[in-house]
């Protein structure tokens, strides 16, 4: 597909996944051993895209200190720093000048799939389309955009995040667009595709086509898909030219240790220079750099981040540790708790359960 660029937006501030996002923008945190955002180049690359730009803003400088170029991947990478919140089709508007092909790839950064990238692009172009959505079909739709489609795959409507919607198909966050499409879009100001410029297209009876399938798809907006995102790369569920080592129950990378009697399974990732006690058992989680599990610890579909330590005998389940933070030795935290960067829990300092000894 030398005949078609990529966008993609990575511009968003991930306050769902905070603390984690306080140092790294949501597309660059480690996801199964690498930057999330790794994995989609991996497999823009794999489809034969070779021209990709990033539309960027939030600590917009970081993308491009990872990726450089691209020439490392076998893409050539431009970046577009968006200087004020434009919305994804203002976000997208504003990256058009960086754009040569009539058929352009859009992906929201934060989405994780394993959609045949050529397939969406022949069914844009066999329907002849102004647009094509990847749709894909979700058992609860209410939380998405809902899209129901004709018998030929044209889009009948778009219903943002309604509470009845007539179809389980949702829009799964990756677009064809036609460049002329997209040069229409106003400049300069918010617009969302979802609510202004797909409607719009509908009504004045342009194409709007729909590709459905049923590939391997999650939203990586919330911590407890982080966590399961991760674990079904690492897993092989999810599939990623990206991961540094073979799947299986966990990644461990270069220097970690893994002390006799501890358990790693459940697609944990374990990251470089970890340390995981005697008789600790880590489970579906993910150990950034640096972090430590003490002895006898349970780590539980949870996120360490760079440099946190979990004290002996502590457990986590469900929880989020920022940067260098300390959970002292007994604590229990669970349900969706969040610890922020450089905070200290002392002994026994947290619990949910009661403290019997």
């Amino acid at each position: 597909m030398d005949d078609v660029e990529a966008v993609v937006l990575v511009g968003g501030k991930g306050t769902r996944l905070q603390p984690l996002t306080f140092s790294a923008p949501k597309p660059m945190l480690p996801t199964a051993g690498v930057p999330f955002l790794a994995h989609l180049l991996s497999r823009i690359r794999a489809a034969g895209v070779r021209r990709v730009v990033l539309g960027t803003s939030y600590l917009a400088e970081t993308f491009a200190d990872h990726f450089g170029d691209g020439a490392a991947l076998g893409l050539e990478i431009s970046y577009v720093v968006e200087e004020v919140p434009l919305g994804t089709g203002g976000g997208i508007r504003n990256v058009s000048k960086f754009l040569t092909t009539d058929d352009v790839l859009v992906f929201n950064g934060d989405v994780l799939a394993g959609t045949d990238l050529g397939a969406v692009v022949a069914t844009h172009r066999r329907t002849d389309a102004d647009v094509t959505l990847h749709l894909v079909r979700v058992p609860d739709p209410r939380a998405y955009g809902c899209v129901p489609t004709d018998g030929d795959g044209r889009v009948l409507e778009f219903l943002e995040k309604t509470e009845n919607p007539p179809t389980d198909q949702i829009n799964a966050g990756c677009y064809v667009f036609r460049r002329s499409v997209i040069e229409a879009i106003p400049e300069g100001r918010p617009v969302s595709v979802e609510r202004e410029t797909f409607p719009e297209l509908l009504a004045a009876g342009s194409r709007v086509s729909g590709h459905v399938d049923t590939a391997y798809w999650r939203d990586m907006g919330t911590p407890a898909d982080l966590v399961h995102g991760s674990a079904d790369l690492v897993r092989g569920i999810a599939p990623s030219a990206a991961l540094p080592g073979p799947t299986g129950e966990a990644l461990v990378l270069d220097g970690a240790r893994i002390a006799d009697g501890a358990r790693v399974s459940g697609g944990t990732t374990v990251g470089r220079g970890v340390r995981i006690g005697a008789g600790a058992r880590v489970e579906g989680a993910m150990l950034f750099d640096g972090a430590v599990v003490g002895a006898g610890a349970v780590v539980e579909h949870s996120v360490l981040g760079r440099g946190a330590q979990v004290g002996d005998g502590a457990i986590l389940v469900d929880a989020i540790v920022g940067d260098r933070a300390v959970i002292g030795a007994r604590c229990e935290l669970r349900a969706g708790a969040r610890v922020w960067p450089d905070v200290v829990l002392p002994p026994h300092g947290v619990r949910f359960s009661p403290d019997v000894e």
